[in-house]
């Protein structure tokens, strides 16, 4: 009959150690991880940016030319504050609404040739709505003309550091001129929110009421994720669902951009996936693997 012979004491040490290495290489060496994109890689583009240090969380094409849709209304919007700050314009102030503006296609506020809407509704009617009609109406009232106020976007957004953006108009509808990145809506959403922290609040509203009625928003991370307080979405087809996603809580604060996903539902399930990879220790040095969603 055979024994199992005890271990000599010095081998049990040896033993001993090797175990905690192994385990202590486990705890430093994150497995890698699978991130469902749910976009195809052509139009596909997202960033991740801590807000408060400017350092980059997470990029895939973040610097790929892309169509900014109704992301564009955030440099309307960026232009109108000035406007606000400067004295040029108050929150009272009348925006007459042309011909032009009013042929807009949806979505918009409907309105005539010859009314006006007052600058406090217009900034809510673009944040909320994303109306077309009044953010030409506002580029028209601000440039002269919508062209020459796409040219004036342009021209701030190079003074932002936004190297490769083009606006060709104030709304965002299709134009295959104007272009993008996700690293240049990431750099906008953060001067939106460091340059006019008091106007910021509207970016987090998810309704409003006009001439008697409630207008809703499309922004549905509002409420969804606990610290995300803005900022602005945006579709058409040639770029998929895009947004621009503002997170402030518990001392943190990312500025998260999704371009070219399948789906409003998708996109913002996948927004809410990279702030938690982003929140998370554990991502430190872990390797992300794609996968696309036509793969």
């Amino acid at each position: 009959m055979s024994y199992l012979r005890p271990l000599p004491l010095i081998q049990r040490v040896f033993a001993a150690l090797a175990l905690l290495v192994l385990l202590a290489g486990c705890a430093t060496t994150p497995p890698d991880s699978v991130l469902a994109v749910p976009a195809p890689a052509q139009k596909y583009a997202a960033i991740v940016v801590d807000a408060r240090t400017g350092k980059q969380l997470f990029e895939v094409n973040s610097t790929a030319q892309r169509y900014p849709a109704s992301l564009t209304k955030m440099m309307t919007l960026y232009l109108l504050f000035e406007a606000l700050e400067s004295g040029r314009v108050s929150k009272q102030t009348q925006i007459p609404v042309s011909d032009h503006a009013a042929s807009q296609p949806p979505t918009k506020m409907r309105f005539r040739r010859g009314e006006s809407i007052d600058v406090d509704s217009a900034i809510r009617a673009i944040v909320v709505k994303s109306a077309n009609d009044v953010a030409v109406a506002v580029g028209e009232y601000l440039g002269g003309s919508e062209d020459q106020f796409a040219a004036m976007m342009t021209s701030k957004a190079r003074q932002l550091g936004m190297t490769s953006t083009t606006f060709r108009n104030a709304s965002g509808l299709p134009d295959d001129g104007q272009m993008t990145t996700a690293r240049d809506m990431a750099v906008l959403g953060m001067a939106l929110h460091q340059r006019f922290p008091q106007q910021f609040h509207y970016f987090s509203e998810s309704d409003f009421m006009f001439r008697g009625r409630l207008v809703r928003g499309h922004n549905d991370m509002l409420g969804r994720v606990r610290g995300v307080d803005g900022i602005k979405t945006g579709y058409i087809r040639a770029s998929g669902f895009n947004i621009v996603t503002s997170y402030n809580a518990d001392g943190r604060n990312l500025i998260v951009v999704v371009m070219g996903a399948d789906s409003a539902r998708q996109r913002n399930d996948h927004v809410e996936a990279l702030i938690q990879r982003s929140l998370s220790p554990t991502t430190d040095g872990a390797k992300t693997r794609l996968m696309f969603a036509e793969q």
